[in-house]
């Protein structure tokens, strides 16, 4: 399989729609997301704040011009791993037409060469445990299963 010529930005305020859209575009998003037009102002709130934020990176891919990924990235300092800073992976997204096809792949790639020239020493990330195809595609990349996540629904 070729690659697809993808392009890598950062996420700008027009793109918030269509990554919404993107969140929402699977059962788990269908229930998370509240993709309606016009958004809830939350979305446009979260999108200033990570746009703001100089740890926190929202990247899309393109493909001719198309969205057609997306993730969020963050750089955490940490005092743990010597002082090291690590990159967390939130609101992974490939569009349904492009799964499959080496997408995530590439933008793995491309977010960990980011994470590499932040200084960081890791790359973490946490999958749905209702997502198992995704979890395959992480331990293919080769990440580890290495610790048990929890969350506190606030």
């Amino acid at each position: 399989m070729s690659k697809l010529d993808l392009q890598f930005r950062p996420a700008e305020k027009g793109d918030l729609e269509s990554l919404v859209a993107l969140l929402a575009d699977d059962a788990l998003g269908q229930q998370r997301e509240h993709n309606v037009h016009p958004l809830p102002e939350s979305y446009l709130k979260a999108f200033e704040a990570i746009e703001r934020d100089d740890n926190n990176l929202l990247l899309v891919a393109t493909c001719q011009g198309q969205l057609v990924g997306m993730l969020q990235l963050t750089f955490i300092p940490c005092l743990t791993h010597r002082g090291s800073w690590r990159c967390l992976v939130e609101g992974v997204r490939i569009a349904s037409e492009y799964r499959g096809k080496g997408c995530g792949e590439q933008m793995f790639e491309h977010a960990i060469v980011r994470a590499r020239r932040q200084g960081c020493a890791m790359v973490q990330l946490t999958s749905d445990k209702q997502r198992p195809d995704a979890i395959r595609f992480y331990e293919k990349l080769g990440f580890v299963a290495s610790h048990e996540g929890f969350k506190l629904s606030l």
